[in-house]
Order: structure tokens, then sequence, then C-alpha cells
């Protein structure tokens, strides 16, 4: 099963520079899109009637802002668009899906860097996420976690850790949250693979940063450990043009019938 997640950063321009021929290519089980910004009646009808996905929406009230998209091959049993709190949920940052054998997290983090206030409404999302995901797996079930974490975890994530270790995005107080994420019982699968350095899924358009591959990893796919048997491959898709981020994935193989 191939799941993959992208911050699209607009879905109807994602839209005018190939996502959906991307999409009838790639053929994911499961797509995961973040910053869509479009209200439902906005999407194109082409993505949102596609007969090969189940496609659920969850737009922030604010328009042609944030917003969270879920493409899937197969019915979910459930399908959660809020975690109960109108100051997290008004945003329209998380779509939560529920399978049989997982329950999978869509999800676009806020970003900190604009002020005090936004950092602080990010770091209260990060702890109130943690403990309402915490929540479903001391129920048994296994967990995915993937989107935007609008955070690089440690200095190999991102190309100058020095010049922005006073800024947003790489803060000792983010990136200590994601230590406490992973202390909780969840795996980072891409670096589970791969430990090289110049591994990033995100650039600045403003520097054209991205032809010096002068990036950030801030996107993710986390697991909780008992999972991880079922886990073949995750990797990043940094080729895919289309955004100012590129597709993440992961490969779920059916060692323990984890399938859709």
């Amino acid at each position: 099963m191939k799941i993959i997640s992208w911050n699209i950063n607009g879905i109807r321009a994602g839209y005018k520079k190939g996502l959906y021929e991307w999409l009838i290519k790639e053929k994911p089980d499961i797509l995961c899109l973040q910053e869509i910004k479009a209200l439902p009646d906005q999407i194109p009808i082409s993505l949102k009637n596609n007969p090969e996905y189940f496609v659920f929406v969850n737009s922030a009230t604010k328009k042609g802002y944030s917003g969270v998209a879920t493409f899937t091959k197969q019915k979910p049993l459930n399908v959660i668009n809020n975690i109960g709190m109108d100051k997290f949920d008004n945003e329209g940052r998380m779509i939560i899906t529920e399978f049989s054998s997982f329950v999978l997290f869509n999800i676009y983090f806020p970003n900190g860097k604009k002020n005090l206030e936004r950092l602080n409404y990010k770091l209260d999302f990060y702890d109130n996420f943690l403990s309402y995901v915490d929540n479903i797996k001391s129920k048994g079930k296994n967990i995915v976690v993937c989107g935007d974490f609008n955070t690089a975890h440690k200095e190999i994530d991102l190309a100058r850790p020095k010049q922005n270790e006073k800024f947003s995005g790489f803060l000792p107080i983010e990136r200590a949250w994601i230590d406490d994420f992973i202390d909780h019982g969840y795996l980072d699968t891409f670096r589970y693979f791969n430990k090289k350095p110049n591994q990033y899924t995100w650039w600045d358009q403003k520097t054209r940063s991205r032809e010096r591959n002068v990036g950030w990893r801030i996107d993710y796919f986390f697991i909780n450990s008992e999972i991880l048997p079922n886990l073949s491959n995750a990797f990043i898709l940094s080729e895919v043009i289309g955004s100012d981020h590129c597709p993440i994935g992961i490969i779920l193989n059916d060692k323990k019938e984890i399938k859709l």
C-alpha cells in the first residue's frame, strides 16, 4: 500500500501545474494534501469527482487559507474533521480517516513564524494533537500521521541550521516537541531508512533555493512502533514539481494484514 503526503500550496494552483496528471500516473492508494487553500466547491471537478477515489475535504473558515484533503481508494470506516476545539478546528488543519488496520492523520500543522502569538498557537496545537493521538493509540489502534509539521527536527534536516536556530521552524522548543512525540512511541519513517544529509521537502521560492537544494525537511510520516514490521519503505519525491514542497510517501506491506 502506497500512501503519499504533499503540501500542495493551493490545490487550484497545483491543478494548473499538473496535479491531476501526476495523481493518475502515481496511483497512490491514499493521497493526503495540505494547504489546499480552497473550499470543497472550489476543488477542480476532475480531482473531486475522480472515480478512483473517495475524497474528503476539511477547509478553513477563512477563504484561501490552510485546509486539507484526503483521497483514498477505499471508503474509510470513519472520518473526523476536528478534535473538538474551535480555535484549531476553524483553521481546517486535520482529517482523520479510520480503516480496519490503522487510523490515518492528515495534518497541516501551524506555522509559528509570524509572531509569538502564532508560535504559542502552534505549540498548543502540537500538545493537543499529541494528547488526542495518544488516546486513540491507547485503544489498540495503529497510527499513521503525515503532513507538514512546519519544524525541522535535527540539524541534518535543514541546509543552514546555525542561521535558523533562533527562528520558528527550528527553535529548541519546537524540536523538543518532536523528541517528545517520538518518545511517546512514534517513528520518523524516512529517517528509519535514510540517514543521509541534504534530504529536504521544502524550499523557499523567493530565493530560488530549490535550484541549489538549500531546503528544510519539515514534512513527515510517523507511525507507531507496533506497525513497524509492516513498513517496507519511506521516500521523498524531490523531483516532483508543483509546489514549494515536494511529495513524501511510505509503503506499508501486508505482513500483518495491514491492507485496504
